[in-house]
């Protein structure tokens, strides 16, 4: 009796040498995993972040021109937008005529006082010249009665002596009396000149605020950084506090990994980080933690979850990890790639 030889089909020996590659593979793959998650602590689970402010705007109006594009490099100061400031412009001649009327009131209001001042030394001259009268007047009207008496002068001449000594008295009491309303001028005129400075310092904050809305309408950037997408037209309607566009910093770049809670045990401040970028194949750049969070990011979230309310499922949370980038040069890498992150247990 023959025996029948079963012939080995070719295929079947290619999918055998694939399968026992693949299974090589497999276990070198698992052993060099393996060793490295035993010194590594890793996570794909990162990207990478920048400050994206929005530029806003600081006064209302009609856009004249735009003078960025989408995307573009701009440095510290460069102009973005220019408003139409014609109405800033007017407001801001109306502080400048303001102040002028009000320097114009200081000039004159100076001048009365000097006047005022002047007419006060004029009127202690007066009393002075008055009160020497009168007491001269006074000896007169007792030497005359003395004259009466030894019948060396007549009763009509002490009525003349005393009709000067009222006539003295009475410039005496005018002269005070002058003064004294030259005194209360002055007073008048100074408090006059204290509620003219205080509406001069409320003129001056209106011209300066003029001033500082009329720089509002060249809105410039507030660092240098790349834009973002351009949603403003030529001749549009801005309001104040309008955001215009967004801006992102291209000098402060940093990594935020997301780490499981069981991974973060033994991380510090400073810690060497490995970092590769999706982007840039065959690349590892060195980095340190920079802070690590002191909660979970879903207590970071606008609505964290409330454990309490009978809904609970065990679901390992996340800790972000700030990890600063030890190359300064970080034009390279764009905000938001996608990056995997290694930290160095501790021995």
């Amino acid at each position: 009796m023959k025996t029948t030889k079963h012939k080995v089909h070719p295929g079947n020996v290619v999918i055998t040498i694939i399968a026992f590659l693949l299974i090589v593979a497999g276990t070198f793959y698992s052993i060099q995993y393996l060793g490295f998650s035993r010194h590594y602590e890793e996570t794909n689970d990162a990207q990478v972040e920048s400050y994206i402010n929005p530029v806003s705007a600081r006064a209302g109006g009609y856009i004249e021109h735009v003078k960025f594009e989408e995307h573009q490099l701009v440095k510290k100061g460069d102009t973005l937008v220019i408003l139409d400031n014609r109405e800033y412009k007017a407001q801001l001649e109306t502080a400048e005529a303001a102040i002028d009327d009000a320097e114009a009131q200081f000039t004159v209001l100076t001048a009365g006082i000097r006047s005022a001042e002047l007419g006060t030394n004029i009127n202690k001259d007066q009393i002075k010249g008055a009160e020497a009268k009168y007491v001269q007047q006074q000896q007169d009207i007792r030497r005359y009665k003395n004259l009466v008496k030894e019948e060396a002068a007549t009763g009509s001449d002490l009525e003349q002596v005393h009709a000067r000594f009222d006539a003295a008295a009475s410039d005496y009491s005018a002269a005070k009396n002058s003064l004294g309303a030259n005194q209360a001028k002055v007073e008048e005129l100074k408090t006059h000149f204290a509620l003219l400075k205080a509406d001069f310092k409320r003129k001056k904050a209106s011209l300066e605020l003029a001033q500082l809305n009329l720089s509002y309408t060249i809105i410039r950037a507030p660092y240098s950084g790349r834009m973002g997408r351009k949603n403003i037209l030529e001749g549009q309607q801005i309001q104040p506090g309008q955001p215009l566009v967004s801006i992102i910093n291209e000098k402060a770049k940093w990594v935020n990994a997301n780490f499981k809670e069981t991974q973060v045990e033994g991380m510090y401040v400073g810690q060497p980080v490995e970092i590769k970028v999706d982007a840039i194949d065959g690349s590892v750049f060195k980095g340190k933690i920079e802070a690590i969070a002191g909660s979970t990011g879903s207590r970071f979230s606008l609505l964290p979850p409330d454990n309490s309310t009978g809904n609970f499922v065990k679901i390992i949370q996340r800790v972000p990890v700030k990890i600063a980038f030890e190359d300064k040069n970080t034009n390279q890498f764009i905000t938001g790639m996608n990056v995997t992150v290694a930290v160095k247990k501790r021995p």
